[in-house]
């Protein structure tokens, strides 16, 4: 089940950019396209024993490597679009990962997208930007108690694929450029399985870029910058309703700490966030969230020394599985996609429950009322809780549509 759920959720994310190359037929050569292809040497972050050793081999695992083929596109540098989001462009990418472990491990492959835009202009032919990456990973050797015992850090074959990216982007020609930054990863399951411990990794990565367009970039971009014609942004209240659902494992405390839960549990849940739109770029807000955790306040009916069977399980009444609470947010939006931050805590809820949380959130713009939501949850800045796959409504957008 969490195999087939997690390839719906990737065609659903390729179909959105996907349906976005069609514009180009609405509005001939809107869009400026390109491939590239990039290597990214990293370091392992000794996060847990078995990158320090404690595994089959006895080997410390350090390094990793990957090698990536991706597709992007952008708005014309001439664009209103292009001057507002500062070079914007988005795309999908496939990366295959070495950690040199492949028995252990696997040589896991990342299927995902991305988007970034510029954060400065050093000179006509030089640019700092950012990047983000967001998929999933395939491949994996996960633990087995029995053959892979040692791995406890990676619980699922599939797993989540997190990566952002600061870098210099150098323009060698009208059509070719060379990339050369830093790169941050993480690999987990968002506690869908167990164990959960996940991989980060901290490295250098190197490219080179080649589009489809012949005219001069640079000679577009001082021009937009020198006399831009762009209209005023009117700011307004828009409402997002946000549907969530999913599943997660938990560790139940026993004396010793904690031991896996034998099943996942059920997620469900809502945001109402009436959301201050300031700008093109910035939206700020508070939001109403309801959420029901099957796996909130489970307790055992008596004492465990080993593994948990789920007839030990006590689940406490349901309303004890319920909480509403408030939360701050705050949104970058950017053309087909807004990453978005809140911090909040619920009034109401109990044990588990009663708790801080906070939340990264993804959403992927269907139409201008109609948004995929894709966030994660931790508790307490530190513990993770569980994923929030959904769909939103929006109303009272005044943004043009992209």
């Amino acid at each position: 089940m969490h195999r087939g759920f997690w390839k719906v959720v990737l065609l659903m994310g390729l179909g959105i950019v996907g349906s976005s190359f069609s514009a180009e037929g609405q509005e001939k050569n809107r869009f400026i396209h390109g491939l590239s292809i990039e290597g990214r040497p990293e370091y392992v972050f000794p996060t847990h024993p078995f990158l320090k050793g404690d595994n089959a081999e006895g080997k410390r695992i350090r390094t990793a490597s990957s090698a990536h083929f991706r597709y992007a596109f952008r708005y014309r540098p001439d664009s209103d679009y292009d001057y507002i989001y500062r070079g914007v462009y988005q795309g999908i990418g496939v990366g295959m990962y070495n950690f040199g472990e492949p028995e252990q491990i696997g040589n896991p492959w990342a299927f995902y997208l991305f988007q970034g835009a510029r954060i400065a202009r050093f000179c006509p032919w030089l640019f700092l930007n950012y990047e983000w990456n967001f998929g999933l990973s395939t491949g994996w050797k996960p633990y087995d108690a029995q053959y892979n015992s040692y791995n406890k850090i990676v619980g699922s074959k599939i797993n989540a694929y997190i990566n952002t990216d600061l870098y210099l982007r150098w323009l060698l020609s009208s059509r070719w450029s060379l990339v050369s930054g830093f790169t941050l990863t993480h690999f987990s399951n968002g506690n869908t399985s167990f164990p959960n411990a996940g991989i980060n990794t901290m490295g250098v990565k190197l490219g080179l870029e080649y589009n489809f367009f012949q005219q001069k970039v640079e000679e577009n971009v001082q021009r937009k910058m020198v006399n831009p014609q762009i209209s005023m942004f009117r700011r307004h209240v828009s409402y997002d309703f946000v549907f969530f659902g999913s599943w997660r494992r938990k560790g139940i405390w026993v004396d010793d700490g904690r031991l896996p839960s034998p099943e996942s549990y059920p997620v469900f849940g809502f945001h109402f966030t009436p959301m201050y739109n300031l700008d093109y770029k910035l939206r700020l807000g508070l939001s109403l969230d309801g959420i029901y955790d099957g796996s909130a306040n489970l307790y055992l009916r008596e004492e465990v020394y080993d593994d948990i069977d789920k007839t030990q399980i006590q689940r406490p009444p349901l309303y004890s599985q319920f909480a509403l609470g408030t939360s701050a947010r705050l949104e970058y939006v950017m053309p087909f996609f807004t990453v978005g931050l809140g911090a909040g805590v619920n009034f109401i809820g109990k044990g588990d429950l009663k708790a801080l949380y906070q939340m990264l959130i993804l959403k992927i713009a269907l139409s201008r009322e109609v948004f995929m939501h894709i966030g994660y949850n931790l508790q307490d800045f530190h513990e993770p809780n569980y994923l929030m796959l959904g769909i939103g409504f929006r109303f009272n957008s005044k943004y043009d549509a992209f």
